[in-house]
Order: C-alpha cells, then sequence, then structure tokens
C-alpha cells in the first residue's frame, strides 16, 4: 500500500493505518459518521465513516493499527479517506516503524553498537547491574521514544539519543584521561583526575531507561500513570535499587553512585533533578545530554530552514531564534 503522503484522489486503499482520533457526529438530516484521523510514518489524513455500524466502536480505537478499506476524495481542497470498511488485527506482530516516525539510523548498527559497549565494561558490581537492567527491559528500549515531543521522540529514538550519548561520553573519557596521562604530576593525583570511562558510558547508556515505563510506547505515544506521577528519573532510580537487592549490591558503592547520575542528570531541580550532580561522571552526563537533546532540536527546527534564514521561536531553547549560516553549506 502506499504512503499517506503518496495518495492521490480517486485512489483505492487496502491497507493497515493506525487510528490516532475517534469522534462521532450526526448530521442535520439525522445521519450518522465517525471522524476519523489515520496516521502511518509519512503523516495524517482525515477520514469519514458514513452511517457506521456498532462493531465500528470496538475497530477504530485510537492507538490501534487496522485494516482499512477506503477511497480518497479532494474535500475542501484537502484529500481525506471515505471509509468503506475496517477490521481489526493482531497488535502483536505490529512493526511500529511503519506507522510512527522512527530514527533515520540503521537499527541493526545500533544494536551492534550498544552490545560492544555493554560487553566492554570491566567492573564487575557495574557489569551485572547492567546486565540486569537490560534483562529486564532490552527488548523495549530499542523500540521506545525518548519522548512525546521536542527530541527523539520516534521509534528507536531511547536508543539513538542513549547510545549517542554513550558514544560521546567514551570519546571525552579518553580524551580527558589521555590528557591526564601526559600530565607530570604525581600517580595518585592522575587517578583522581581521571573519568571513569565505564561508570560514564553505563549512566550515558540507562540514563532513561525509566521512560519505557513513563512512556506507552512508541504507537501514539503519551504519558502513562507512572509517567505523570513519578517520572522517569525516579522511575529508573527505583528499579537500579530493585535489580540491586536482587543481586546483593544494595550497599555497593557503584550501585549508589549509579543512582545518582540518574537522579542528577537533568543537572539542576529546576530541570526535574531531585539533585545535582556530586561526582565527576554525574556532572559530565548531565552537561551530555543536555547536549546531545540540545542538538536533536535543532536537528528539527533547521530542517525547512533556508541557508542564511532562521528558524522559529524555540520554546524549549528559552525561546531563542536560530540562525543557519551560509557557510554550513561547505559542510
Amino acid at each position: 500500500m502506499k504512503l499517506i503522503k503518496e495518495f492521490e484522489n480517486g485512489d483505492h486503499i487496502y491497507g493497515q493505518l493506525l487510528v490516532t482520533a475517534v469522534s462521532e457526529g450526526v448530521t442535520a438530516a439525522a445521519k450518522k459518521y465517525m471522524n476519523i484521523t489515520f496516521q502511518d510514518s509519512s503523516g495524517t489524513i482525515e477520514a469519514k465513516r458514513w452511517d457506521f455500524e456498532e462493531r465500528d466502536r470496538d475497530v477504530f480505537v485510537v492507538k490501534k493499527v487496522v485494516q482499512v478499506d477506503a477511497l480518497v476524495n479532494l474535500y475542501n481542497g484537502h484529500l481525506q479517506l471515505k471509509v468503506n470498511s475496517g477490521e481489526s488485527i493482531d497488535q502483536s506482530g505490529v512493526d511500529a516503524a511503519r506507522f510512527v516516525p522512527s530514527s533515520s539510523l540503521p537499527k541493526a548498527e545500533m544494536v551492534s553498537k550498544l552490545h560492544s559497549l555493554l560487553d566492554s565494561f570491566k567492573n564487575e558490581d557495574l557489569k551485572v547491574i547492567i546486565k540486569a537492567l537490560f534483562d529486564r527491559f532490552g527488548p523495549s528500549y530499542e523500540e521506545w521514544p525518548a519522548a512525546v515531543r521536542n527530541h527523539h521522540n520516534y521509534v528507536s529514538g531511547l536508543l539513538q539519543h542513549s547510545l549517542s550519548m554513550a558514544l560521546t561520553a567514551d570519546l571525552i573519557a579518553k580524551q580527558i584521561n589521555s590528557t591526564v596521562e601526559m600530565e607530570d604530576i604525581d600517580p595518585e593525583v592522575k587517578k583522581r583526575n581521571k573519568v571513569h570511562r565505564d561508570m560514564l558510558v553505563a549512566g550515558a547508556l540507562i540514563h532513561d531507561m525509566g521512560k519505557i515505563i513513563e512512556l506507552s510506547g512508541p504507537l501514539a505515544t503519551e504519558y502513562t500513570l507512572e509517567g505523570k506521577l513519578l517520572g522517569h528519573i525516579s522511575i529508573l532510580q527505583g528499579e537500579i535499587r530493585k535489580v540491586s537487592y536482587e543481586l546483593g549490591l544494595e550497599k555497593s558503592e557503584v550501585a549508589i553512585c549509579l543512582q545518582h547520575m540518574v537522579l542528577s542528570h537533568h543537572g539542576i531541580p529546576e530541570h526535574g533533578s531531585p539533585t545535582m550532580p556530586l561526582t565527576r561522571e554525574a556532572l559530565l552526563l548531565s552537561m551530555i545530554d543536555d547536549m546531545d537533546a540540545k542538538m536533536a532540536i535543532l536537528d528539527k527546527a533547521y530542517a525547512d530552514v533556508a541557508y542564511g534564514k532562521t528558524t522559529a521561536k524555540i520554546f524549549s531553547m528559552d525561546e531563542r531564534y536560530f540562525y543557519l549560516p551560509e557557510y554550513t553549506k561547505e559542510n
């Protein structure tokens, strides 16, 4: 089936679409109808189901993918679907990437890099805690968005954001540590001045894992009750603590510092962190998270901006306008 953005007037559509909104109405002539909004990875389209049947209420349900038989019509200058019928399908086999925007990076390549990082940890307490978290949340971690809006709000957005941060963390740790190694200082001072690479990379990989519970999933993403009342930071701190108790590591310094990194990764209380970063790794993590999120926000804002022009006001970036320089053509 064509993507929604490829629909043309007169097309007969038979295929699967995601329902994102449904309402019912009645015309002046007492003819009942459904207003339905459908979506796929390319966009959305409004639809009408005239003289709907009672069973249609169980078929056209928000956040469900349905099998649709419809005609594409031009109405008031916009394409619209006239739905002939719809059928429920098994939701367990639905590929979310077909119906909502997804990461532009190859998923298999991201997963491969993720596993390489997971295999690189040397600290034993860290290895078993991180493994337990990925055993619990791994499959969802690869599919979930990182947000409802703003940054990385698409299928595999959580994986892309976390992996990008972890790779950046790896580079930063190597750079700082190589500089420290060159310094003519006492070996004990060198130890204190170095970044613990494994802790920083692990923190980057898991820092937003609580969003798997905070957010409903990749289809028609919204906040869960836990997300609304607890938030992903508190949720993940609780999960790390739970795993640590199960492993007999509740007193481990590594477990406690991992929890601290999660609690402080938004940097300041005004941004949602219950505590401010109080270790070198926690401070770096908060800075890397802020940088990666803001670069993703700019990517989205610049998408439709001409060289030499500015973006619209970006509310999540202090309501600033950002200029796209002509020199970026050289990139």
